[in-house]
C-alpha cells in the first residue's frame, strides 16, 4: 500500500543530500576582470547597469553576451535548461527601452508568449508591452512585443511600419528550426530582417552550434558565440527499479559515486548487479516450478522481462525520499490522464490541507468567467480539480489551454507536487522540478517506436533542479522492457544533438520574395539558408573525393588504351548495358502504367536498347584485340570506378544550389497555373497576376491548395458554416492517421459541402501529381474528417454536444479551431484577391465569428 506521507526513511539507495538549499554564488565582478582599467571601463556601460538592477550577480556567459550585444553584435547563446539565457534576452529589451527603439521577442509557441508577456509586463508595465500571438492582439504598436515567430514573418512579408524602429529580435529557442513543419519560419525571419536589427538567438547546447554561429554570421554580420555547458544545479541520474509489485520501489544510481561524493562518468557496477539479479528473479518467475533458467524464452520466444515499476509506486517512493515536485514524461496523452487515476485510485494524497485550501482558491480565480457550466462539465472540471487538489496534474496538447495554464501556475508555486507530462512541456516553459521522471527510453513518433535522442532526452531531463532552492537534480529513469543501463548513460552526454535545418521554399514564400524582389535576387536569397549552408557544406567535402576518383579514373584509361579502337568507349557500352539489363528493368517493374498496352511499350523499347547495346558490343574494334583480356581487367576497375565517380558528382550537384533549384520547381508551378507572368517574355523575370497577390496572404501548409480553391470559385455557393467545415480539411490532422471522411456531410453526401470537399480533393490531387512531376517532396493528404463537428459548432452547438461520441479530446478540438480561425481570417484579410466575388472574404469574417467563440475563443492572457 502507498506510504502516504512518510519522510523520515534514509535508504543506501536514495541520492546524496542537496535536496534544498541556496545555489552556488558565482564569483564576484572583481574576481573576474584582472584589470582594474577593463572593470572600471566595465561599469560605465548600459551592460553593467543593467546588472546592478538584478537581485543577483551574473555568470560569465551573461556578461560576455551582454558586452558582445552593447558592442553591436548578434548574439548567440547555447547553454542548458535554467542556465540562465533569457538574462540576455532581457539585457535586449533593456538596451532597447535606453535606446529608445524596439525590441520583439519572438517564442516557436503561444504558451512561451503568453508567459513572457506576462514577465515583461511584471517589469515594464502593461501600457509598452503588446503580444501577438495570431489569435490574440495586445497593445500590437508597443515599444516591446511578445509575438510567435510565425507573425514576425508576415510583418517582414508585409513590410509592416512597426519595424521601422526595430532594432533587437530575441529568438527564444532557435534551435527550434530543426522542425520539421514550423522551423523553416526561423530561417526566414533570419535571413529576412532590415540589417541594422541585432538578432539575440537563445539555443540548448546542440553539437554544431559553432556552424550554426557561422551561418548567421555569413547573413547577418559579426555574431558572438557563447556557450555554457555547466548546468545552474548539478544533476545526478538514477534508475528505479521494483522486484515485483509487492516489494518496494529501489532508486539506484545510474554512475557510481567518486572520492567527492558525487557521480562519476563510470557505470555503477552495483546497478548492473542489480539488474542481473531482477533478471534472474524474472527467469523463476515465469518458469514453471521455478527450474527454467535465465536464457529461457516463453512461446512468443520471448525472455523472461523483469517487473516494470507502477507509476503510482514511483510517485510514493519519490515523495517518500523527498523528492518531489517532479515531473513524469510519459510519451502518451492517455498515459498521462491514467497516471493521474492511477495514484488518486491508490489513495495517494500529495498536499496538506492549506495547499488544497490555496489551490482551490487559485483555480476557481483562474476558471471565473471563461467558461460556461456546460463547457467546464463537458471538459470533466471537477475531476480535474480534484486531481490538482491531492498534487497531481497532467499536462499535453490534449488539454485547452487554460487547464495547462492552471497546473502551469500551481506547479510554479509548489502546489502541484507531480506532471505527468508528454515531451512537449520540455519546450521552454518555465517549470523546473526537483527531479525528473523518464518513463522510457524510446517514444512513438506516429509510425513506429523510435528511441530518444541524447537531445530530447537532455531537453526533458534539464527540468531537474531548480535554481536557488535546490543544490542537486535528479534524473530517474524507470526500468522497463529492454533497459540497458549503456542506453542511458549514451543519452546523458553534454553535447547532445546536431542542428540541422528543416529549410525548404514554399508557394506562399516564393511569391512573397518575387513581390519586392527580382527573381535572382529571391533566388540569391535563398543561397543564403543555413539549409543550403549546410548542403554546400558537405558539398566541399565530396570535393575532393571526386578528383581522386577522377584521377583514379584516368589512371585507367590510360591503362587499356587499346591501338585497335576506343577502349572507354567500349567500356561505356557496357556500362550502359549493366545499368538497363539492372536498374531499368527494375524500375520498370514497379513503375505504375496506365495500360497494360503501355507497359507492353515500354518494356519492348527497352529490349530494343539493350540488343542495340549487345549488337555494338559485338562488332567493337576492340574485340579483335590480343591483349583484350589484359584491358579488361583494367576495365573491370575503370567501371568500378566511374560508377563511384558517378554517384559522387550526383551527389554534389545535389547539394550545391538545391534550395534554388527547389524554388525553380516552384515558380515553373506556378508560372503553369497563373500565378506568375513573365515580364515581356524575359526567360525568368517574373511578376505577380492577381492569383499571385491572393496567395501571397494564405500562410496554409496547403497554401496553393487553398489558393486554386478560392481563385476557381469552389467557394461561392456556400455559407458561412458550411465555408468553415469545408476549410477545416486543410488544418485538421487526425492523430491516428485515419481521418479523411467525416461521420456525415451536412446536407447530404451530395450537397454542397459534400461537393466542395470532392473539388478541393481533385485540386490537391492535381497540386501534388505537379509536386512529384517536378521532384517536390509531397504534402499530407487534406483530412476531412471533422466536418461535421467543425459545421456543429459553427451552427451554435455545445463543446460537450461536438465531442460527444468522438474521439476528439477538448485540447485537439480548440486547437484545430484556432487554425480554422486563422485560415479564415485570412481569407476574410485577402478581399481584395478574390476577384468576381469579394463577398467571400465577409463570408470567411463571418465564419470566423462563429468557430471562434467561448472555449476556442479563450486567449490565455488574462
Amino acid at each position: 500500500m502507498p506510504r502516504r506521507h512518510s519522510s523520515n526513511k534514509r535508504s543506501r539507495n536514495e541520492p546524496s543530500d542537496g535536496q534544498s538549499g541556496s545555489a552556488a554564488m558565482t564569483d564576484s565582478p572583481s574576481q573576474r576582470y584582472r584589470s582594474f582599467s577593463l572593470r572600471r571601463d566595465y561599469e560605465r556601460t548600459s551592460a553593467a547597469r543593467f546588472a546592478r538592477l538584478l537581485p543577483f550577480e551574473l555568470d560569465d556567459f551573461q556578461i560576455q553576451a551582454n558586452t558582445a550585444l552593447e558592442e553591436g553584435q548578434n548574439v548567440l547563446v547555447a547553454a542548458p535548461t535554467g542556465a540562465g539565457k533569457t538574462v540576455i534576452a532581457d539585457f535586449a529589451v533593456f538596451l532597447a527601452q535606453e535606446n529608445n527603439v524596439k525590441a520583439f521577442y519572438t517564442t516557436p509557441i503561444k504558451a512561451l508568449s503568453n508567459q513572457k508577456y506576462h514577465d515583461l509586463c511584471a517589469v515594464y508595465g502593461s501600457d509598452r508591452v503588446g503580444l501577438l500571438t495570431g489569435d490574440t492582439s495586445i497593445n500590437a504598436h508597443a515599444d516591446i512585443i511578445v509575438m510567435t515567430t510565425e507573425v514576425l514573418r508576415n510583418m517582414l512579408y508585409e513590410h509592416s511600419s512597426d519595424l521601422h524602429a526595430l532594432r533587437y529580435v530575441i529568438l527564444d529557442e532557435v534551435h527550434y528550426l530543426a522542425d520539421r513543419f514550423r522551423g523553416p519560419v526561423w530561417e526566414e525571419v533570419i535571413i529576412h530582417l532590415p540589417r541594422n536589427v541585432r538578432i539575440v538567438g537563445l539555443s540548448a547546447t546542440v553539437s554544431n552550434v559553432e556552424d550554426f554561429s557561422q551561418w548567421i554570421s555569413s547573413v547577418r554580420g559579426e555574431t558572438r558565440l557563447v556557450v555554457s555547458e555547466k548546468r545552474p544545479v548539478p544533476l545526478e541520474q538514477h534508475v528505479l527499479v521494483q522486484r515485483d509489485e509487492h516489494s518496494e520501489p529501489e532508486i539506484i544510481d545510474l554512475y557510481q559515486r567518486g572520492s567527492d561524493g558525487g557521480q562519476s562518468a563510470t557505470l555503477n557496477a552495483g546497478l548492473i548487479h542489480r539488474l542481473d539479479q531482477l533478471d534472474h528473479v524474472a527467469a523463476r518467475i515465469h518458469g514453471p516450478q521455478g527450474r527454467r533458467g535465465r536464457g529461457h524464452r516463453d512461446e512468443r520466444g520471448h525472455q523472461p522481462q523483469r517487473h516494470t515499476p507502477r507509476r503510482w509506486a514511483v510517485v510514493d517512493e519519490l515523495n517518500y525520499l523527498g523528492m518531489l515536485p517532479g515531473i513524469y514524461f510519459i510519451f502518451s496523452r492517455n498515459g498521462c490522464d491514467q497516471a493521474v487515476e492511477q495514484c488518486i485510485t491508490m489513495g495517494l494524497e500529495l498536499t496538506t490541507d492549506e495547499e488544497v485550501t490555496r489551490i482551490r482558491g487559485i483555480v476557481d480565480s483562474m476558471i471565473e468567467g471563461q467558461l460556461s457550466h456546460e463547457d467546464l462539465k463537458a471538459l470533466h472540471f471537477s475531476r480535474f480539480r480534484f486531481a490538482l487538489e491531492e498534487g497531481f496534474a497532467a499536462h499535453h496538447a490534449g488539454m485547452i489551454s487554460l487547464f495547462r495554464q492552471i497546473v502551469e501556475r500551481l506547479f510554479e508555486e509548489g502546489l502541484v507536487k507531480m506532471v505527468f507530462a508528454t515531451e512537449t512541456l520540455a519546450l521552454g516553459i518555465n517549470m523546473p522540478a526537483r527531479c525528473v521522471v523518464v518513463e522510457k527510453l524510446e517514444k512513438f513518433d506516429g509510425t513506429g517506436h523510435v528511441a530518444l535522442t541524447p537531445g530530447e532526452f537532455t531537453q526533458l531531463t534539464g527540468r531537474a533542479g531548480r535554481r536557488g532552492i535546490d543544490t542537486i537534480g535528479h534524473a530517474v529513469v524507470v526500468d522497463h522492457r529492454g533497459f540497458l543501463p549503456a542506453t542511458a548513460a549514451a543519452l546523458s552526454s553534454k553535447r547532445v544533438y546536431p542542428l540541422h535545418s528543416s529549410f525548404k521554399p514554399t508557394f506562399n514564400m516564393a511569391v512573397n520574395l518575387l513581390h519586392s524582389n527580382s527573381y535572382e535576387t529571391a533566388r540569391d536569397t535563398l543561397d543564403h539558408s543555413f539549409a543550403q549552408w549546410e548542403a554546400n557544406e558537405s558539398a566541399w567535402q565530396l570535393e575532393s573525393r571526386i578528383r581522386t576518383l577522377d584521377e583514379a579514373v584516368h589512371g585507367y584509361e590510360q591503362a587499356f588504351h587499346c591501338e585497335h579502337g576506343d577502349f572507354k568507349e567500349l567500356m561505356t557500352i557496357r556500362l550502359q548495358l549493366s545499368e538497363l539489363q539492372k536498374d531499368a528493368r527494375r524500375e520498370l517493374k514497379h513503375k505504375a502504367f496506365q495500360s497494360q498496352a503501355e507497359r507492353t511499350r515500354a518494356f519492348r523499347e527497352l529490349d530494343r536498347r539493350i540488343a542495340d547495346l549487345r549488337e555494338r558490343d559485338r562488332d567493337h574494334p576492340c574485340r579483335r584485340c590480343p591483349d583484350l583480356a589484359l584491358h579488361l581487367t583494367w576495365g573491370h576497375r575503370w567501371i568500378r570506378e566511374q560508377r563511384e565517380l558517378d554517384r559522387a558528382r550526383d551527389r554534389y550537384d545535389s547539394r550545391t544550389g538545391s534550395v534554388a533549384r527547389q524554388f525553380d520547381s516552384i515558380c515553373d508551378i506556378l508560372d503553369s497555373l497563373g500565378y506568375l507572368i513573365r515580364s515581356d517574355g524575359a526567360a525568368r523575370d517574373y511578376r505577380l497576376t492577381e492569383r499571385g497577390e491572393l496567395l501571397r496572404h494564405l500562410y496554409s501548409e496547403q497554401d496553393l491548395v487553398l489558393a486554386q480553391s478560392l481563385a476557381s470559385h469552389q467557394f461561392d455557393d456556400l455559407g458561412a458554416a458550411q465555408l468553415a467545415c469545408v476549410l477545416s480539411g486543410l488544418v485538421y490532422q487526425s492523430r491516428h492517421g485515419s481521418g479523411g471522411e467525416p461521420g456525415y456531410y451536412p446536407g447530404g453526401p451530395r450537397g454542397p459541402i459534400a461537393q466542395a470537399v470532392a473539388r478541393m480533393r481533385a485540386i490537391a490531387s492535381t497540386i501534388g501529381a505537379l509536386r512529384e512531376d517536378h521532384g517536390l517532396d509531397p504534402l499530407e493528404p487534406l483530412d476531412f474528417s471533422a466536418v461535421d463537428i467543425i459545421y456543429e459548432w459553427a451552427e451554435g452547438a455545445s463543446l460537450g454536444s461536438v465531442l460527444k461520441d468522438t474521439e476528439l479530446t477538448g485540447g485537439d478540438f480548440v486547437r484545430s479551431a484556432k487554425r480554422l480561425a486563422d485560415v479564415l481570417q485570412q481569407v476574410a484579410s485577402a478581399k481584395n484577391y478574390l476577384g468576381s466575388n469579394p463577398s467571400l472574404a465577409a463570408t470567411a469574417h463571418t465564419a470566423q465569428t462563429l468557430i471562434n467563440r467561448g472555449v476556442v475563443a479563450y486567449s490565455g492572457v488574462d
